[in-house]
């Protein structure tokens, strides 16, 4: 896997086309059932870095040897089965499923879009999913139908359900779109259908904005800063400013995200703890200000590399296979 820094840079509605040896390479070993890790030269001989263009002399910074190996230790103990760590949860609160969705094309770019889902709970382990197709609605944003909706999180509550034994209390759905009604609707039958209360679910959407805060002759604004636009947006500064360090620990200016409550039941600030803690459970790049939340993050990356399996190939169901 790639340990090196990824900077800040990423684009809910960017869907890479090119063929990549990497995620090829993770699907075509899913037969094997045994999560393999790819080591690439940057990894352990500096001398191999990349340029950061094509006709530039300058390099592509890597992180420092201790990190490094910090983060390959770290990915192969969870490979092995191992828990690096977990999201603290308060016994009081409610047992919470945290699904991502986002999108990917597929190879032959034949097929417009397909959804996929990503589910964490407390413990961080992550299931992956195959949801139906997906299309662009009139308002440009990705969209899957009412049965597809039932469907992905009817299969992510069974899931939870063999893992647990019993079903969630609440779940929160993260989206690289905004949800629309006939998305909640499909959401919402599979819900009451497993004895789960709607009124206790959250389904936001999270994207990057350039809208941006400013501290004045000080460095850029802490990380976990937190803006109420109004009651169904807010910001958050997953990266900035830590005064651990009393400086900026990243490379390039921070942009928050931006999330919409397109339905919830918790507060805006309870929304934003969660996604800041869940930036920290990234086990492939163990970096403590992740930009996103793992589970956006995750059904990403996983989309990378499942649109290289055909509808009817046998695909491994854990994030270790993927990372």
């Amino acid at each position: 896997s790639n340990i090196s820094d990824d900077g800040d840079e990423w684009d809910s509605t960017e869907i890479p086309l090119k063929f990549d040896l990497h995620d090829y390479l993770k699907a075509q070993s899913m037969n094997l059932g045994k999560p393999i890790q790819i080591i690439r030269p940057t990894t352990y001989n500096a001398g191999k870095r990349f340029k950061k263009r094509v006709y530039s002399n300058e390099m592509k910074s890597i992180q420092d040897e201790a990190t490094r190996a910090w983060n390959f230790y770290v990915a192969l103990y969870y490979k092995a089965g191992g828990t690096p760590w977990r999201l603290i949860r308060n016994q009081q609160e409610l047992d919470t499923c945290f699904i991502g969705v986002s999108f990917y094309k597929t190879l032959d770019d034949d097929k417009l879009l397909t959804s996929t889902a990503q589910i964490f709970n407390e413990r961080g382990e992550g299931i992956i999913l195959r949801g139906g197709a997906a299309q662009i609605k009139n308002d440009k944003q990705i969209h899957i139908n009412f049965d597809d909706a039932y469907n992905l999180l009817r299969n992510a509550l069974k899931i939870y359900q063999g893992e647990h034994k019993n079903f969630p209390a609440r779940i929160v759905v993260h989206k690289s779109s905004v949800h629309n009604e006939e998305e909640i609707q499909g959401f919402t039958k599979a819900l009451r259908e497993c004895s789960i209360d709607p009124e206790l679910a959250d389904f936001t959407s999270l994207t990057r904005t350039y809208t941006r805060l400013f501290r004045p002759n000080r460095y850029p604004p802490l990380r976990g800063t937190f803006l109420e636009l109004d009651e169904r947006l807010f910001l958050l500064y997953t990266k900035g400013s830590v005064d651990f360090f009393n400086a900026y620990p990243g490379m390039y200016v921070p942009r928050p995200l931006l999330v919409r409550c397109d339905q919830v039941s918790q507060t805006s600030f309870n929304l934003a703890n969660e996604i800041l803690a869940l930036t920290k459970m990234n086990w492939n790049n163990t970096q403590f200000d992740g930009a996103e939340p793992i589970t956006l993050r995750v059904s990403r990356q996983v989309g990378k590399i499942l649109k290289y399996f055909e509808s009817s190939d046998h695909y491994e169901p854990y994030y270790r296979f993927y990372m």
